[in-house]
């Protein structure tokens, strides 16, 4: 299977937040938030693959700005690699405050998806050939996010996680 770049992936989506988006204070929910995101990311896993996917998993979500009403949401999503079946997608958010000209940073975080066969298996996916230096280091770090993961979710012992335990045993 031919490697794909992962600039291929990329997907940008825009909401405007509307009363019906945000909680008492006027924040745009996290709930809302964490949709617009699984949206985004599925759409970079399909562009990637070419089929239909399935979340997988979602890591932690630290919301670093309240994004208010009236302001607008940028969400990016990118594959950063693609394993057998699943990739991890990166996500950055911003909101925007249009009347004042200023953007911020809300939060960023990372999906697993599962790529579908017509019988919804999973199937083989392509792999991510990384160009820029950004994406280089993304698609390093992937594998030692996917082993946590995996040890996380239970399906990996911690001693087979070769690449987090070179982050902290030294031969």
């Amino acid at each position: 299977m031919q490697p794909k770049a992962a600039s291929e992936s990329i997907t940008i989506m825009t909401e405007l937040v509307l009363p019906n988006d945000t909680n008492l204070f006027g924040n745009l929910m996290g709930g809302r938030l964490m949709y617009w995101m699984d949206i985004a990311a599925a759409l970079a896993a399909q562009k990637h693959c070419n089929a239909p996917v399935v979340t997988a998993s979602v890591d932690n979500i630290s919301f670093e700005n309240p994004i208010k009403l009236g302001n607008v949401v940028h969400i990016e999503a990118k594959v950063t690699r693609a394993f057998n079946t699943s990739m991890e997608i990166h996500l950055k958010v911003w909101g925007e405050d249009l009347t004042q000209q200023f953007k911020y940073k809300s939060n960023e975080a990372y999906y697993t998806f599962v790529s579908l066969d017509p019988n919804r298996k999973p199937r083989p996916v392509a792999p991510v050939m990384a160009e820029t230096p950004d994406e280089k280091k993304l698609y390093d770090g992937a594998l030692r996010r996917r082993q946590l993961r995996l040890i996380l979710g239970g399906k990996l012992h911690p001693d087979d996680a070769a690449e987090l335990k070179a982050l902290f045993i030294k031969d």
